[in-house]
């Protein structure tokens, strides 16, 4: 803010036409007081529903079924090498027939194509099973 000390000439004073922002700058602050004040406190915290007691145990332990895929190309469930694709294609119609699918773990070998691989669960997507995950994947980890 300027401050006007005195005309330079020793006549009359000039008119001042600035205009005193003091009370405006005073009633702003008022107002923002009275805005912080009226504002609720927000709470950081989000309420839910949980549910009480213990949930009960699991009926069953799933049932699991194990492809593997070794480095040649050769399929095995659980265990048992399957002669073929479509083997291989029957079996997980079955599997995807049952009412309680059971999981169907997927266990490459480190050497085999991922062609191999990936043909085995596009059958399985195609056939409509819907528990497939991948095991065994700590033996790509260099």
């Amino acid at each position: 803010m300027a401050m006007n000390v005195g005309s330079a000439g020793g006549g009359e004073p000039e008119v001042m036409a600035e205009m005193n922002t003091t009370p405006l700058i005073d009633v702003m602050l008022v107002l923002l007081i009275m805005l912080i004040i009226t504002i609720p406190i927000q709470l950081h915290s989000v309420n839910l529903n949980m549910p009480t007691g213990t949930p009960p145990p699991p009926t069953a332990p799933p049932v699991v079924v194990t492809i593997d895929v070794d480095f040649d190309g050769t399929i095995f469930w659980n265990g048992e090498a399957l002669a073929s694709q479509p083997a291989l294609e029957a079996r997980l119609q079955a599997t995807a027939a049952m009412a309680d699918q059971p999981e169907v773990h997927l266990r490459p070998n480190k050497l085999v194509e991922y062609a191999a691989v990936a043909r085995v669960m596009a059958s399985a997507q195609r056939l409509g099973v819907s528990k497939l995950g991948m095991v065994g994947n700590e033996q790509f980890i260099k």
